[in-house]
Order: structure tokens, then C-alpha cells, then sequence
């Protein structure tokens, strides 16, 4: 079935948008995505694709994870998504998150495989990887409360935010500012502005950005003049 898979997409590559596409993710040498391959498939064609696999095991997608091309790892996980046994998902997610290497298959897909298993438990792991030397690991922490944030629930959200307030890595900056956002549009603002009105001054400008984009501009223009 993995190979039918594989012959799927493939049949689907483009050459030049797979240029593009190592070029936007940064894949160069000593950038965040480096040495990361691209077929140049789209999310919505990836999609279509993992949709007729459904049925795949975890043995097969253990062997597409591992894949050196960007989007048959997120056929694997696309598919991952899907599983009704949400226990089975959420382990195999996490021991085989060294091949969950970028923003956007963690964006996909950590909260609703992670944050959806861990709802109602314990999330001493979210804690564990925000505090993590790896950039993937925290930004797994930060996008796996956006399942919590747009039920309402921001408290682990803004827990997590306070320990990568003053990341250096622009990815974990932008991922922080869009969940305060997603705080302030989806629970209340008052609460977002309640973690700004403490933090806005020394946290990166970036991620400041990101969390007042929503504002109205006197508003946006007040927190950039007292950053």
C-alpha cells in the first residue's frame, strides 16, 4: 500500500514547484529545513492522496514518515490524523517526531493528534518539550494547545507562552504570537492583553507583532511604541 501511496504522489511532482517549495522551507545549508527534499505537491493534492489510504497500518506509515520527501511524511501524517484510535496515533507521533522536522507538518497536525489525545490528561510532555533544545519539540508544545485554545481553554496556552516568551528562533517567536492571538480572538481579549500588558515590552518584537495583528491600529500602534 506504501508504494502505491508513493507512486501516487509522484505521479503528482513538480519539478519547479518543488524548487519553490526547498527554497520557502529553508533548506539550504544551516537553515531550519536543511537538506529536506520536496516533490512539489500541494496540501490539497497531499490530502486527496492520503485520503485513499486510510486504511494503512502503522507499520507502512512507520516507512513513510521516515521518507526523505517532505510530503510523503505528510501523507504519513495526514493519514496519522484519521486514526479512530487516538492513543495509537498520538504514540506513534510522538516516537517518530524526529521525522515531524517543520512548521507546517507540525501546524497540520499537532493539534489534532496531541492536543486532541491530551485533553482532560496530564501534559507534563507539553512542559517537557517547550523546554526543549529542539525548535520542533517547542513548537509541537505551542501548536498542540490550539486544540485547547479554540475550545475555549487558554491556560496551558498562556503557560507555554510564558516559557517561550523570549525564544531566539524566529518559528517558535511567530508560533507563540499567533496562539496569543488565537487567545485573544477565540477565549477573550482581555485575557491576551493581560499576558501583552506583562510581557509586551520585552518579548520579541516578532511575536509581539504576530499577537496584536488582530488589534485596531491605535491600539497596535500603543504596544509597538511601548516595545
Amino acid at each position: 500500500m506504501t508504494r502505491n501511496l508513493k507512486t501516487d504522489l509522484r505521479k503528482k511532482a513538480n519539478k519547479k514547484k518543488a524548487k519553490q517549495l526547498q527554497r520557502f522551507f529553508k533548506t539550504g545549508k544551516g537553515e531550519y529545513g536543511e537538506g529536506d527534499l520536496f516533490l512539489g505537491i500541494t496540501v490539497p493534492e497531499i490530502r486527496k492522496t492520503a485520503k485513499k489510504y486510510t486504511n494503512s497500518d502503522l507499520t507502512e506509515l512507520k516507512e513513510l514518515i521516515a521518507s526523505k520527501y517532505h510530503e510523503e511524511r505528510m501523507a504519513a501524517l495526514l493519514i496519522l490524523v484519521d486514526k479512530q484510535d487516538k492513543k495509537t496515533a498520538y504514540d506513534f507521533y510522538i516516537k517518530n517526531r524526529r521525522h515531524i522536522n517543520n512548521w507546517d507538518l507540525i501546524d497540520l497536525t499537532a493539534p489534532k493528534i496531541v492536543g486532541i489525545y491530551l485533553e482532560g490528561k496530564d501534559k507534563d510532555i507539553l512542559y517537557k518539550f517547550a523546554k526543549s533544545k529542539n525548535i520542533w519539540e517547542r513548537r509541537i508544545a505551542m501548536l498542540s494547545c490550539f486544540h485547547y485554545i479554540y475550545k475555549g481553554d487558554h491556560k496551558d496556552a498562556l503557560k507555554i507562552a510564558e516559557i517561550l516568551k523570549d525564544d531566539k528562533e524566529d518559528l517558535i517567536q511567530k508560533a507563540v504570537g499567533w496562539m496569543l492571538r488565537e487567545v485573544g480572538k477565540r477565549c477573550h481579549q482581555a485575557i491576551e492583553e493581560e499576558f501583552l500588558k506583562k510581557h509586551s515590552k520585552t518579548m520579541p518584537r516578532t511575536m509581539l507583532r504576530y499577537a496584536i495583528e488582530r488589534f485596531p491600529e491605535k491600539k497596535r500602534k500603543m504596544y509597538l511604541e511601548m516595545k
